[in-house]
């Protein structure tokens, strides 16, 4: 073997990086600042609205189970009239149900409804505090979806789509024009109720987009996202010196690749790394005065939906894009527990005092006019109960009601009609691709145009089926 052989065996990689007059801190530097140059400047790009926006965030309190739109929106005194009675065949002819047979019986609500405020919204005696901002908010009576099942419909309405694999409507607005927060991520989501909903992680996720947009769930409690705070024996310079370490090598890493996921998890080791102040930060309520704990009915050392809906709005003045609130149990077929009566009153209880406390708050501090509301569930309940113990209705998609305000909405009125059952919608009905198409239109995008490039395929929140914008909703 010759000298220069002899050298160049010598010569390791180890060396290499030692002796190089570069370095290796220079060189993962270089890497990853032409990284966050080019995650800029695509940031930049994709930031520009399609439009003017009348929005600038969502606060999206997704009731999970099915709220009643018959007990709470929506009253028929013709259903109430004929009560008992076999609906009509030509109602149910070819329809499917989760549980329902086709010869059910017709069930009146036990509710009192009354119309308020200058708008005369009628709403029912289950949500009073929903009542006291009812000039301020736009219901949406005439909703339709496409799946009755409850994780597919989930989906549908998270996603546009009841397949796993695709980005949730987070995802899609954060990818679309990005967060104003730099120490919290761009797309939050809160949960409250007795269990997570059906279909979990994906209703939140980022599909195909880069994992970076995905939603991420905070914890109620100190430590409001696992595995953020340092380990025993772990100080912040050690962490400091780790964290520099691996982004060094991932920028290395990326460079050679190009994978656009190394360049998210670069991002998410900086994001946590600012976040163990943030976060904690974040979920501290002791500078919020007891005239505002008391609007929203908060306990601080207590994990509800109402502490959730405060944290909605600190997350919104710290420049969260996104906020999803998840509250879970409205599931009402007629069993002990998923009743109309107690079970409904319950899940009432536990969310219209602060839904409509959020509103007035937001709008108190002048942040409503930017912030898009949003409250509603996957679907809604059949006119017809179910045999069951107690007072129920089963999932039904053709019809039910979901609520918005602020956020360039149009305040005071009731968009859509059901026919004299509650069972079809017959003016102005709107579809969840529809509302989709609307919601990103108030935050300045066109639904068309929003798209991203997947399998040889430009997908969109809002499918290849037209969408049409729901322009009496529109200030």
């Amino acid at each position: 073997m010759s000298l220069n052989n002899l050298g160049l065996r010598d010569l390791t990689r180890r060396h290499f990086f030692e002796n190089c007059a570069v370095g290796a801190g220079a060189i993962g530097l270089a890497a990853l600042m032409q990284s966050e140059q080019q995650a800029q400047a695509a940031a930049s790009t994709l930031g520009k609205t399609h439009h003017p926006p009348k929005a600038k965030n969502v606060i999206f309190m997704f009731m999970a189970g099915g709220p009643s739109q018959l007990e709470m929106f929506d009253y028929k005194p013709k259903l109430q009239e004929l009560e008992g009675q076999v609906i009509p065949e030509s109602y149910v002819e070819g329809k499917q149900f989760a549980f329902l047979k086709k010869d059910a019986k017709l069930l009146g609500t036990r509710r009192k409804f009354k119309k308020y405020g200058e708008s005369g919204t009628e709403l029912s005696d289950v949500v009073p505090h929903l009542a006291s901002i009812a000039d301020d908010i736009t219901i949406l009576k005439s909703m339709k979806t496409d799946v009755f099942n409850h994780g597919p419909a989930k989906l549908f309405m998270n996603t546009g789509t009841q397949q796993f694999g695709r980005p949730s409507m987070g995802a899609w607005v954060t990818y679309g024009i990005g967060s104003e927060s730099q120490n919290l991520p761009g797309f939050v989501v809160l949960q409250s109720g007795p269990r997570g909903p059906r279909g979990g992680a994906p209703l939140w996720g980022s599909g195909f987009l880069p994992t970076t947009y995905q939603g991420v769930p905070f914890l109620n409690g100190a430590d409001p996202i696992l595995n953020l705070s340092n380990p025993s024996g772990i100080d912040s310079q050690r962490q400091s010196e780790f964290i520099e370490t691996v982004n060094q090598l991932n920028a290395l890493r990326l460079e050679k690749t190009r994978d656009p996921e190394i360049a998210t998890r670069i991002s998410a080791y900086e994001m946590a790394y600012r976040m163990q102040s943030s976060a904690p930060e974040l979920m501290d309520l002791t500078g919020e005065t007891k005239e505002t704990l008391d609007l929203y009915g908060v306990d601080p050392a207590t994990p509800s939906y109402a502490r959730n809906c405060l944290l909605a709005r600190r997350l919104i003045e710290k420049g969260c894009r996104f906020v999803q609130l998840y509250h879970t149990d409205w599931d009402h077929h007629g069993n002990k527990g998923t009743d109309l009566e107690e079970s409904l009153d319950a899940r009432c209880l536990e969310t219209d005092r602060a839904s409509a406390a959020l509103v007035k708050d937001l709008k108190q501090r002048g942040l409503l006019e930017d912030t898009l509301v949003i409250w509603g569930g996957e679907f809604g309940r059949t006119p017809q109960g179910e045999p069951r113990d107690l007072i129920g209705r089963d999932h039904h998609i053709d019809a039910f009601t979901m609520w918005v305000a602020g956020g360039g909405s149009k305040p005071g009125v009731t968009i859509g009609e059901t026919d004299e059952l509650g069972y079809y919608s017959v003016e102005d009905t709107i579809h969840v691709r529809d509302f989709h198409a609307t919601v990103l239109h108030l935050l300045g995008i066109d639904h068309h145009e929003l798209s991203y490039f997947y399998q040889g395929l430009d997908f969109r929140l809002t499918g290849v089926e037209e969408a049409h914008l729901v322009k009496k909703m529109l200030a």
